[in-house]
């Protein structure tokens, strides 16, 4: 018979590779959360660039330099027009626009006119069937194309249909791509 060796050859110590386990964790608790964040601040910066977010107030009757150019409430008027639903009502929002930078296309790119209540909800421009823009007024695509000059004097507008609990409390707001997350919002005229 022959003798059983129980001899498993050389022992490896252990200890080195609890230690690189232990810093592998410790690697991955400090990387993940700084990837996390890299790829949120970026999600974050593109959010912020793409929306209303920060108001700037604007008295009736104040002109503000917004986006290359000075912006100042002209008329803010309502009521009953066309084929609204019940409880609806048509509001034209103008405003009279002096052009310092005639760059209209990189100044006014995104333009959004909205109107906003006491209770922050917003509507943008929509089609009120048999209602259309006061003569000479043009909504912000047809301004940023319309070849204007410095020093030229643009009335831009649009309509909207708003509920009849908001008529009260509504203020035309103006974003412009080159100036978000700012945008204004003027005070309605007195009546």
């Amino acid at each position: 018979m022959s003798a059983v060796s129980t001899d498993m050859g050389p022992t490896t110590d252990p200890q080195p590779e609890k230690k690189w386990r232990r810093r592998s964790l410790v690697a991955i608790a400090i990387l993940l959360p700084l990837t996390l964040a890299e790829t949120s601040y970026e999600s974050a910066r593109e959010w912020l660039h793409g929306e209303d977010l920060i108001t700037r107030d604007v008295d009736f009757g104040q002109s503000v330099a917004f986006g290359g150019s000075d912006w100042k409430l002209a008329d803010l008027r309502g009521g009953k027009a066309g084929r609204l639903p019940d409880h609806a009502f048509a509001v034209i929002a103008t405003f009279t626009v002096t052009i310092d930078d005639p760059d209209l296309q990189k100044q006014w790119l995104g333009c959004k006119l909205m109107l906003t209540d006491a209770a922050g909800r917003r509507w943008l421009p929509d089609v009120v069937a048999g209602l259309g823009l006061p003569q000479g007024v043009m909504n912000c695509t047809s301004a940023i194309f319309s070849g204007a000059k410095k020093g030229d004097v643009l009335t831009i507008g649009d309509t909207f249909i708003v509920p009849e609990d908001a008529i009260k409390t509504i203020r035309p707001a103006v974003g412009l791509g080159s100036e978000r997350p700012w945008y204004l919002r003027f005070q309605r005229p007195p009546r």
